[in-house]
């Protein structure tokens, strides 16, 4: 399976460039497809080796109050930059995250707890946020919050609960689930493809006077990814693990930011999680192409 990851993105561009018309149709399968993953992920997760850490408090106090700090940096000159800055920090981190820290030498349960209590995080918090900023604004906050979190429990909250229950009443059927854990991958290209041409849908029928926006846009997201792997790297380190710090904190489902900017924010934001995508795997291919090379000189 891994031999194939590095063609993912790129087969995932060429299909949202080519037949984003198509393959747009099938934006209601996201929430279906982000569920799946999540749950097929935690069900390979070892609950009883779960750990709790400061090293969680920290990534976890950067990812809410730089957000925060971000929106209300941008959002004097542009509201829609001020979105995407916030987008940028505040997407959970990936599912695939804990397949890829493994790969690249982090500790299992370390970045496996933190994949848990970040997705959990961020359902909880991201409606406290989206009740001010986005779509949401004009309503009152106690329904606002409501809302938005009606939406993130069944995407979000549920599958993580269902492996949780799985593995404590019926460890059989979960073992079975755990043996399917390879279909996250699969599921994942999948999301990232229907997601890249919804954005490419979107740009295609967008105004050229949008041009510089999406361009800052696209900066916003590249600067946010350096930030975060390299806050994320140094984090790490002090609790001697910096492949779980970068990778907990820089590495985003982006899937589900998309779904998140389409339903709460400005369309032209999920621009954001869009470009960090293509940064992110550039990123990572990268650090596993480094590893592979490193382990064969061992060998």
């Amino acid at each position: 399976m891994n031999k194939y990851r590095s063609f993912v993105l790129p087969i995932a561009l060429l299909l949202s460039l080519f037949f984003h018309e198509k393959i747009v149709i099938l934006k209601s399968t996201v929430p279906i497809l982000i569920f799946s993953i999540l749950f097929l992920s935690f069900s390979n997760i070892d609950l009883k080796k779960l750990k709790f850490s400061s090293f969680n408090i920290w990534l976890l106090a950067f990812q809410f109050t730089v957000s925060l700090a971000a929106y209300f940096i941008f959002v004097p000159f542009n509201d829609i930059l001020a979105q995407g800055a916030l987008l940028a920090i505040l997407c959970p981190v990936a599912s695939a995250v804990v397949v890829i820290s493994c790969l690249l030498g982090a500790n299992k349960e370390k970045i496996g707890y933190f994949s848990i209590i970040g997705n959990l995080s961020v359902a909880v918090m991201a409606p406290i946020y989206f009740s001010f900023i986005g779509n949401q604004v004009d309503m009152p906050f106690r329904e606002s919050f409501l809302l938005i979190f009606s939406k993130m429990l069944p995407i979000i909250i549920l599958p993580i609960a269902l492996s949780f229950l799985f593995q404590y009443f019926a460890p059989k059927i979960n073992r079975f689930f755990v043996k399917c854990n390879s279909l996250s991958f699969y599921l994942w290209a999948i999301a990232l493809t229907i997601t890249l041409s919804q954005t490419t849908y979107f740009l295609h029928y967008s105004e050229k006077s949008q041009l510089p926006i999406i361009i800052a846009l696209s900066c916003i997201s590249l600067f946010s990814c350096i930030l975060q792997y390299g806050v994320g790297y140094f984090i790490g380190k002090k609790y001697g693990d910096t492949v779980a710090g970068s990778q907990g904190l820089g590495q985003k489902n982006n899937s589900l930011g998309i779904w998140m900017a389409y339903t709460y924010l400005d369309p032209l934001t999920a621009i954001v999680p869009a470009s960090y995508s293509i940064f992110q795997n550039i990123y990572n291919s990268y650090r596993i192409a480094l590893k592979e090379q490193k382990d064969k000189k061992n060998k």
